[in-house]
């Protein structure tokens, strides 16, 4: 179940911005070389399946820029913040 988030409330995870329409967060981590950045990337996205709820994102050799937003809503949702919040733990 996913709870649309009420964006007068919200505070970003901690590195992470709020799109100028308040309908995604996003981010962009930087590694030692590709192997590391492609290893998250594998990380986060057995997560990303284990929830059912995949983030738009894009690599160039050692930086992946992960954008978040829920399509169901037309905006930010909990799982969102709890992808994030996953993401964050595997840096």
């Amino acid at each position: 179940m996913m709870n649309k988030i009420d964006m007068n409330d919200f505070k970003a995870p901690e590195g992470w911005d709020v799109a100028t329409d308040k309908k995604s967060i996003s981010k962009q981590f930087k590694f030692k070389d590709f192997n590391e950045a492609w290893s998250f990337m594998n990380r986060v996205a057995l997560k990303a399946e284990s929830m059912n709820h995949h983030p738009e994102w894009f690599n160039v050799y050692n930086k992946v820029d992960i954008t978040l937003t829920t399509h169901d809503v037309e905006g930010l949702s909990d799982l969102d913040v709890k992808l994030a919040e996953a993401i964050e733990a595997f840096v």
